[in-house]
C-alpha cells in the first residue's frame, strides 16, 4: 500500500435550505450548511472572467454535527490573528467552534456547547469597525427554544453571558448584533422570527454585557427571516441603519440615531422622500427611545422597499470604502437577487441591479426548478462578488465587472441536497451519474480545460423527478437506468444537446451524436421527459393549456439551440432546464418502491428488485434490453427486501444479498443467456443484515465479500479446481467499528498482483484494504483522512 496515493479529486455536496446557514468570511471563504456538515468553497478562485483558472468547486467538508446545519457565522479576527473561527449550529441542538487555517487549508472542532434544547436557527456576530482585542468577539445564537443566548469568544474558547427568553413567545430565525455609540460603549441587538416584531436589546459595556429589552419595533405583516445592521456612512457620527427582511415581500429600514434629539426626517414628519408606501396605508414613524447609561437613542422608521414579489428570505450590507456608503443586497422567493442603493438626489431607495432568473412563462413548474426562490444572498469581502444559494441546494456565483458595468454569472457549485442513494460509472468510465432522495439524477464529468488544468462539475441533470429515487445503473455508453419510489423503472436515452457538451468540455465522444434526439422537455403534468427539436432563440414558444393537453410542455423548460453552445459547466438555470434526458422506456413489475437494480456488463439483461415482507414481493425481475420485456419466472430465495443485487465481471453469476441475512448466488443457464438458475444460497452469511456486496476481479475463480450491520465484511470464495458442485466458503473477515454501508473491488488486480477493497461506514469512514489475490488474506490497509 505504501504505492498507492490517495486523495479528493471532487466534493459535490447540496446546501441546506435555509438562510442562516452560509457566510463569507473575510478570507474568501464561504462556509455554508451540507446536511450534518459545513462546507467550504471560495468563490473568488472562481470568478476570472477569462476562465484562466478552472472553479475548484468545495474545498472540504467538515463534519462533527449529528443532523442539519442550519446556522454558520465567522468571527471576526483580532490584529494579527492567522485563525479564522467559524461557528455552527444545527437541529442537533449544539454549537460547534472550529478553527480554520489559512484558506481553509486545515480545520478542526476546538469546542462543542450544549447548552440549547432545540434547533438552532440563527447565529450573529458583534458589527463593528475595529476589534479592539480578541476578547470583544461577542455573539448571539437563536433557537427553537425560543431563547437568545448572548456568548463572548476569548480566542480558543466560548463562554456564555446571558441567556434571553423571548416574552411574547416565538422562535427567533435572525439576530442582528452592533455598536450602538460612537464610543462603542453600548451595544445593540434586535431579534426577529415567527412573528411579525422586532425586539431591540440595549447593553451598556462590552466587558461584560447585560442586554435589556427597550422597544419592540411594529409594522411587517409576517415572519421577519432576516437582520442586518449597517452604518449609513463613514463619518464618526453616523446613524446606523437596520434592514429587515420579511414573509411580507418587504423590506424595512430603521434609523438608529445618538441623542435626544430625533433625525431631521423624523422630526419634520413622514418624508415621502424616504421611501415608497402600501397603498392606502402610511407606516408609522413612532420614535421609540433607548438608554444606554448616560446616551440617549431614538429609532424610527426609514423607508419601505417594495420590488420583490413574494417572500424575501435575506437582507446584507456592504459598505463601499470609497465611497462609505451603503448597499443592500436581498434574495427572494421570486427567483431574484436585487441590490439597492439610495438615489444621490431625492434619496429615494431604489433597485439598481437585479440578478437571477425572471421566469413567469405561463406553466412553468417547480420540477424545472423555474420556481422556489432563493434562501439566501451573500456579499463578497470587496463587495465585487455575490453568491446565492437556490431551491435545488445550488450556489449561484456573479462578480462585477468594471469594463463592462455589468455583473458577470459565473460557474458556482451544486450537488444532492438529501442522501445520495446511488452511484455509477459510465461503462467507459467517462463520467459519474448519481440519483439522490432529493429526486434528482446528476452528472458529474471532468472539465478538460487544457494545459493539465481538469476540474469535476455537474455537467447536466438527466432526471428531475417526482419520487425519491433509490438506485441507478449505467446501460451502455449513453443510457441509463433508475429505479424510485413508484415502483417502476425508467430508462433514458443522452440528448445531442449534452453530447455536445461532454464532447467539447469533456472531450468524451460518442459516435451516434448525430443521431440522437436534440433534448428533452418535461410535460407539465408528467414524469416521463419527452424527446423534443431545440428551437431557435427568437421563437416564442406558447403554453398548451395542460387541462386539455396532458402532454403539454413546459415552456419554461423549452431548449434554445444556443442554450448549450457555452465554453464552461453549465450554470444552474440550464442544468435544471436544459440538460434533461429523454425516457425511452418504463419497467414494470414490481408491486413495491423499487430498492435496488443492476445491468449486466454486456448490457442485454437488468436485474431488479423492491422493498419487500413477505417471499411474495422479494422476488427479482430480469428485463432483457432488447424488446424491454420481462424474463420469466423471476428469480426466487430471498423473503425480505433484496439490498444489493451485483453481476458477475463475465456476467456468469448474479448475486443478491438481503435484509434477511442471506446471499444468493445465481448462475447463467448454458443454453439461454437470458436466465439464471440458483447456484448457492446462505441462509446465514451475517448475523444481521447484509447492505452491500462486489465481486473481485478474479477470472479463475468464484470470489465476492459481502457487508453487514454486525459491522464486518466477509470475503467469499470457490477455489479454482473445485467441482461446481464444491461450496463457496468464507476465507476471510474484516471487522470495522461501525456498521458497513459500502464495498466495492477495484475492477481489476494491481501491478503486483493483488486486490483492493474499499469499505465504507455508516460514520462516514473510508478503508481500503490490499488483499493477496490467492490467499485472500489482507496485506495492508489504509484509511482515507477526511478533508
Amino acid at each position: 500500500m505504501d504505492s498507492l496515493r490517495v486523495g479528493i479529486e471532487y466534493l459535490s455536496a447540496g446546501a441546506n435550505r435555509q438562510t442562516a446557514a452560509a457566510d463569507w468570511s473575510e478570507d474568501g471563504i464561504v462556509a455554508f450548511g451540507a446536511d450534518s456538515n459545513v462546507g467550504l468553497w471560495q468563490p473568488l478562485v472562481s470568478a476570472v472572467n477569462d476562465w484562466a483558472s478552472p472553479p475548484k468547486g468545495i474545498i472540504g467538508l467538515l463534519s462533527g454535527h449529528e443532523n442539519a446545519v442550519k446556522a454558520v457565522k465567522f468571527l471576526p479576527k483580532s490584529e494579527g490573528e492567522h485563525t479564522t473561527h467559524l461557528v455552527t449550529g444545527a437541529n442537533d441542538r449544539c454549537l460547534k467552534l472550529w478553527a480554520l487555517s489559512a484558506g481553509g487549508a486545515t480545520a478542526s472542532c476546538t469546542q462543542t456547547v450544549h447548552a440549547h434544547t432545540a434547533a438552532v436557527n440563527c447565529i450573529a456576530a458583534l458589527q463593528q469597525r475595529k476589534l479592539p482585542s480578541p476578547t470583544s468577539r461577542i455573539f448571539a445564537t437563536g433557537a427553537a427554544d425560543a431563547s437568545v443566548k448572548v456568548w463572548v469568544f476569548d480566542g480558543s474558547q466560548v463562554r456564555l453571558l446571558q441567556t434571553i427568553k423571548n416574552t411574547p413567545k416565538f422562535f427567533p430565525l435572525s439576530i442582528a448584533l452592533s455598536t450602538l455609540s460612537q464610543d462603542g460603549e453600548a451595544l445593540v441587538m434586535v431579534v426577529a422570527g415567527t412573528r411579525d416584531i422586532i425586539q431591540v436589546f440595549v447593553a451598556n459595556s462590552k466587558t461584560n454585557p447585560e442586554f435589556q429589552l427597550q422597544a419592540t419595533l411594529s409594522g411587517h405583516e409576517g415572519w421577519i427571516q432576516s437582520l442586518h445592521f449597517a452604518r449609513e456612512s463613514d463619518a464618526p457620527d453616523s446613524d446606523l441603519i437596520l434592514a429587515s427582511a420579511s414573509q411580507d415581500k418587504y423590506i424595512r429600514l430603521w434609523r438608529f440615531h445618538q441623542g435626544k434629539e430625533l433625525p431631521a426626517a423624523a422630526a419634520n414628519g413622514t418624508d415621502q422622500l424616504m421611501g415608497a408606501f402600501l397603498p392606502g396605508k402610511s407606516p408609522s414613524n413612532k420614535a421609540h427611545r433607548l438608554q444606554a447609561a448616560e446616551d440617549h437613542f431614538s429609532v424610527t422608521f426609514e423607508a419601505l422597499l417594495l420590488g420583490h414579489d413574494d417572500w424575501i428570505y435575506s437582507a446584507k450590507w456592504y459598505s463601499d470604502p470609497s465611497t462609505g456608503k451603503p448597499q443592500l443586497l436581498s434574495a427572494s422567493a421570486d427567483n431574484t437577487l436585487a441590490i439597492w442603493e439610495a438615489d444621490p438626489s431625492s434619496g429615494i431607495w431604489v433597485t439598481t441591479v437585479r440578478l437571477g432568473e425572471i421566469s413567469r412563462e405561463k406553466g412553468a413548474t417547480t420540477a424545472t426548478g423555474s420556481t422556489g426562490g432563493f434562501w439566501t444572498g451573500l456579499w463578497s469581502p470587496n463587495g465585487s462578488s455575490a453568491v446565492c444559494l437556490g431551491r435545488t441546494g445550488s450556489w449561484r456565483l456573479w462578480d462585477y465587472s468594471k469594463e463592462q458595468d455589468q455583473w458577470i454569472p459565473h460557474v458556482g457549485i451544486s450537488g444532492h441536497t438529501r442522501a445520495v442513494t446511488g452511484i455509477t460509472w459510465s461503462k467507459k468510465g467517462d463520467y459519474l451519474l448519481s440519483t439522490s432522495a432529493d429526486q434528482t439524477t446528476r452528472l458529474h464529468a471532468s472539465w478538460n480545460k487544457g494545459s493539465g488544468q481538469k476540474t469535476w462539475h455537474e455537467m447536466a441533470r438527466p432526471q428531475i423527478h417526482g419520487y425519491d429515487l433509490n438506485c441507478i445503473d449505467s446501460l451502455g455508453n449513453s443510457k441509463f437506468v433508475s429505479g424510485a419510489d413508484e415502483k417502476l423503472m425508467r430508462v433514458f436515452d443522452e440528448p445531442k444537446a449534452v453530447a455536445k457538451l461532454l464532447s467539447k468540455l469533456c472531450d468524451i465522444g460518442n459516435e451516434h451524436i448525430e443521431t440522437m434526439p436534440d433534448a428533452a422537455n418535461m410535460p407539465v403534468l408528467g414524469l416521463s421527459n419527452k424527446a423534443i427539436e431545440a428551437v431557435d432563440d427568437d421563437l416564442e414558444v406558447q403554453a398548451a393549456n395542460p387541462e386539455t393537453d396532458r402532454d403539454a410542455l413546459d415552456p419554461g423548460s423549452t431548449v434554445r439551440k444556443s442554450a448549450l453552445e457555452i465554453d464552461h459547466p453549465p450554470f444552474e438555470d440550464s442544468l435544471s432546464r436544459h440538460t434533461l434526458w429523454p425516457e425511452i422506456e418504463k419497467l414494470y413489475g414490481h408491486g413495491y418502491e423499487i430498492s435496488c437494480l443492476a445491468v449486466s456488463h454486456d448490457g442485454t439483461l437488468i436485474a431488479s428488485a423492491c422493498r419487500a415482507s413477505s417471499i411474495n414481493h422479494a422476488v427479482i425481475r430480469l428485463f432483457e434490453t432488447e424488446r424491454w420485456t420481462e424474463v420469466k419466472p423471476p428469480l426466487t430465495a430471498h423473503s425480505l427486501t433484496t439490498t444489493r443485487l451485483r453481476f458477475s465481471p463475465d456476467d456468469r453469476y448474479l448475486l443478491s444479498v438481503g435484509r434477511d441475512r442471506q446471499w444468493v448466488v445465481f448462475e447463467r443457464d448454458g443454453n439461454d443467456k437470458l436466465s439464471y438458475k440458483l447456484l448457492q444460497s446462505n441462509p446465514k452469511g451475517h448475523s444481521r443484515m447484509i447492505l452491500d456486496a462486489t465481486w473481485a476481479p478474479v477470472s479463475d475463480s468464484l470470489v465476492f465479500a459481502t457487508a453487514g450491520r454486525e459491522k464486518q465484511v466477509k470475503i467469499w470464495r470457490r477455489a479454482p479446481g473445485d467441482t461446481p458442485d464444491a461450496g463457496i466458503i468464507c476465507t476471510t473477515t474484516i471487522s470495522e467499528t461501525h456498521p458497513i454501508t459500502a464495498v466495492d473491488f477495484l475492477h481489476r488486480e494491481t501491478a503486483n498482483g493483488t486486490l483492493l477493497l474499499a469499505v465504507g461506514t455508516e460514520i462516514g469512514k473510508i478503508s481500503i484494504y490490499s488483499i493477496d489475490r490467492n490467499s485472500l488474506n489482507i496485506s495492508s490497509t489504509l484509511n482515507l483522512q477526511p478533508e
